[in-house]
């Protein structure tokens, strides 16, 4: 996908806020430890970056799940395969 700067900035600061609260909500973690989880799950990417953005391939709720429930997530909670109505309201 090609963005401007302005764009993928933009998506990096939503994805982020995402799966901070997914990190809250569903994995217990204080809104610090949180904020740290998601920089560290969606590092910036210079615009050269060969991959850049390669996360956005699957959105915040899959990696948050993965982080919290496993590979296996889907099976093992499958109400958890996609994404909640209150995810889905912070977009």
């Amino acid at each position: 996908m090609t963005w401007s700067e302005t764009e993928y900035v933009e998506y990096l600061r939503a994805e982020r806020r995402r799966y901070a609260w997914l990190m809250q909500r569903h994995g217990e973690l204080a809104p610090a430890e949180a904020w740290a989880a998601a920089l560290d799950r969606y590092p910036y990417e210079p615009s050269d970056a060969p991959y850049r953005g390669l996360i956005f391939h699957d959105e915040s709720w899959h990696w948050a799940m993965l982080a919290i429930h496993g590979d296996r997530y889907t099976v093992e909670r499958p109400e958890l395969a996609q994404p909640s109505a209150e995810y889905r309201a912070l977009e």
